[in-house]
């Protein structure tokens, strides 16, 4: 789970007190320099590399969120206070005499005021409840993103529009289109560009692109969501200017209504499934008149 996750060991900064002192700057320059050592193309025999460099992706899209990043440190703090407790506790137990001593006072706590560790525990479980829903806010975030790139498609008949390639059919199957972004840190990404990397899993039928002084991101529309799955799971980018790729939405599959409610945990905490429905209708809807505009 992200939240038993070290995200400061992840990008290869330091953790705890000193990690929450860190800038925005010196988290992006750990990413930077993370992602050219981790990048599969550095790791040709590596069967973990392209896993690994996902979960890289993920702790820096947590860590360069404040409000995420300052839960995850709340959390680290908790942590540490229970483990400093525990080696108090664990010291006490060097001599019979403290041993006694220690029984004696946890008794008399016990019966007269509540546990330390049950508070911890609670106030754990409530900042790391806390922090899921910032991740999930984060992942909404990238769908926001998605839907704001599909201004520049209802713009394209004032003659506005950023390159693109191909055409988005009627009747477009949300499995099929990809959201994919990158920070104007090395090479940047052209729709040609674009249209090579994702070709070799399938045949692109749309690629849109919407730019920025700071980032840059697009919408590809692959010919079938089997070729959108592949490229998802594959594509990674340039290694000076890595890929983020998400699905404008997620493969589904059957459930029965109590299996749909158990498993609502689990996608909250999938950082490729969760935060798309609040966009997903308006972004296709702007795909498809963007294309009968082009008839």
């Amino acid at each position: 789970m992200d939240v038993d996750v070290d995200h400061y060991c992840i990008l290869g900064l330091p953790s705890g007190e000193e990690g929450a002192k860190l800038s925005v700057d010196e988290i992006k320059r750990g990413y930077r320099s993370k992602a050219l050592e981790l990048h599969p193309d550095k790791r040709p025999g590596d069967k973990q590399a392209l896993n690994n460099f996902q979960r890289l992706q993920s702790s820096y899209e947590i860590l360069k969120d404040e409000k995420a990043r300052k839960l995850f440190d709340d959390l680290l703090r908790v942590k540490r206070e229970q483990q400093r407790r525990q080696s108090e506790r664990d010291s006490k137990r060097d001599s019979k005499r403290q041993k006694m001593v220690s029984d004696l006072e946890e008794r008399e706590r016990a019966a007269f005021a509540p546990d330390p560790s049950t508070k911890e525990r609670e106030e754990e479980d409530r900042i790391a409840k806390k922090l899921k829903e910032e991740i999930a806010r984060i992942r909404a975030m990238h769908a926001n993103k998605g839907a704001n790139m599909t201004s520049a498609t209802s713009r394209e008949s004032a003659g506005v529009r950023k390159e693109g390639t191909g055409t988005a059919g009627a009747r477009m199957d949300k499995e099929k289109v990809l959201k994919v972004s990158w920070e104007k840190i090395g090479e940047d990404y052209t729709a040609e560009g674009l249209k090579e990397l994702f070709s070799k899993f399938g045949e692109v039928e749309d690629i849109v692109i919407k730019s920025s002084k700071k980032k840059g991101s697009a919408l590809v529309v692959m010919a079938n969501k089997e070729a959108a799955v592949a490229a998802t799971a594959s594509v990674c980018g340039h290694l000076s200017n890595p890929l983020l790729i998400l699905p404008l939405q997620p493969p589904m599959v059957a459930e029965t209504p109590s299996a749909q409610r158990s498993a609502e945990p689990d996608r909250l905490s999938n950082l490729v499934g969760a935060g798309y429905t609040a966009f997903e209708d308006s972004v296709l809807t702007k795909l498809q008149k963007a294309a009968k505009n082009q008839k």
